[in-house]
């Protein structure tokens, strides 16, 4: 893979990937404060300026990794996590649902908002202009990325939304020691990653996502 390559990857990647991350913890922060913790926003954190969520290594370096090793057909990253203060929500443990479930269904949002820019730019862009050949790939990849953010976060696994979604629904005593499984968490997913589990399980969720969503809007 050559430079020009590299580029052309990265310049349709990261627009929507970017947004992606940004929009996903801003509405953990958002819906955080309206069931009664306010941390996150007064923190600066529910905002759509995306340096507020950047992390170095989770929002740049890995996604660029493992997009350039995988030819550009993957992506993972993650951002600096929002702060909530479960202990400041109205029904902590009932509230905890729809905090995490914020994030997910916001990417929800985005890959349907994509796929229908991608049905215009088909409908109403002649292919030999100037916009189509450039936004055209970036919206089909505002699509996969937001597949992929949305099912990878709804693994239940802690600290991931649908571990922090299962811990809401369990019954109080084994929620409680099920929560204390978080501390191992990113050495759960770090050794999914490295063995080739984690694609081997996101891959076919994804794929028949996106043929779906693809297949829906007339785009395949």
């Amino acid at each position: 893979m050559d430079f020009n390559q590299i580029l052309q990857g990265i310049l349709i990647w990261a627009p929507p990937t970017i947004l992606a991350i940004t929009l996903h913890e801003a509405a953990h922060g958002y819906v955080a404060r309206r069931f009664g913790d306010s941390t996150a926003y007064l923190l600066g954190r529910v905002t759509l300026n995306p340096i507020k969520h950047i992390d170095l290594v989770g929002t740049i370096v890995v996604p660029l990794l493992i997009g350039f090793f995988s030819g550009w057909r993957f992506i993972f990253g993650w951002a600096r996590p929002v702060p909530v203060n479960f202990n400041n929500l109205r029904n902590p443990k009932r509230d905890m649902l729809w905090v995490a479930a914020a994030g997910p269904l916001s990417n929800v949002v985005q890959m349907l908002i994509w796929a229908v820019v991608a049905k215009l730019l088909v409908a109403f862009t002649s292919p030999t202009g100037l916009i189509a050949p450039f936004w055209l790939p970036v919206a089909l990849a505002g699509i996969t990325v937001n597949i992929i953010l949305a099912i990878l976060n709804l693994f239940p696994i802690l600290p991931l939304d649908g571990g922090r979604m299962l811990a809401s629904v369990l019954p109080g005593n084994i929620s409680h020691a099920y929560q204390g499984t978080e501390r191992y968490g990113m050495i759960i997913l770090l050794v999914l990653i490295f063995t080739g589990i984690l694609g081997m399980l996101l891959g076919p969720l994804v794929q028949a996502a996106e043929r779906t969503v693809l297949s829906l809007f007339g785009l395949m």
